[in-house]
């Protein structure tokens, strides 16, 4: 384990990406999110479905969620319907509606790296008991894993035993632009 884990652990006990964010790639989500193509999604979870069998196979899937405001402009959850391809695939309950994004905050792509954190900080809330359970956070894309963070921590407090990350792509920072090295555990 690398320093920073052992300074600020992530509430998470294992992240799987299927990609790095990058062309091909970063297209195909940006069309499946902003044009609303679905016949993507069943693209996107076999790109990332042989990654996951290396892994313990959760009880339970759950998308992150989006805010009712940003549900209704779009239309769906991008990373609901990539949830519901997995799910068939591995016969793993996908559970959309046990979590809820109460906080309305900026896409964290408009924001500086520093400020994610704080912007989703609060933004969940999980009302479903998930005792013993080892749970799997699928996300399209994971830039600076706030979001996710925040939301394992969530499910940490409804009694998740483990939790592991499933995203598609991962963008990888620039310690250039942001002043910052990677967090392995982000990674």
């Amino acid at each position: 384990m690398c320093g920073a884990c052992l300074t600020a652990p992530p509430a998470w006990d294992r992240a799987v990406a299927a990609l790095q964010y990058a062309f091909p790639v970063d297209a195909l989500i940006h069309r499946l999110k902003y044009r609303g193509d679905l016949s993507l999604t069943p693209i996107l979870a076999d790109l990332l479905l042989p990654k996951l069998l290396a892994f313990p196979l959760p009880d339970c899937i759950i998308p992150v969620p989006l805010h009712t405001n940003k549900l209704k402009e779009r239309g769906f959850n991008q990373t609901a319907e990539i949830g519901r391809q997995l799910s068939r695939r591995m016969g793993i309950p996908l559970l959309p509606q046990v979590c809820v994004r109460n906080k309305d905050t900026p896409s964290q792509t408009t924001l500086p790296w520093k400020k994610r954190h704080s912007n989703v900080r609060h933004a969940f809330t999980c009302t479903t008991c998930l005792e013993h359970q080892h749970v799997a956070l699928l996300d399209d894309v994971m830039t600076s894993g706030a979001t996710l963070h925040e939301l394992a921590k969530t499910i940490r407090q409804q009694g998740a035993s483990e939790i592991s990350i499933w995203v598609i792509a991962r963008a990888l920072p620039s310690p250039a632009l942001h002043g910052v090295a990677a967090h392995p555990s982000l990674s």
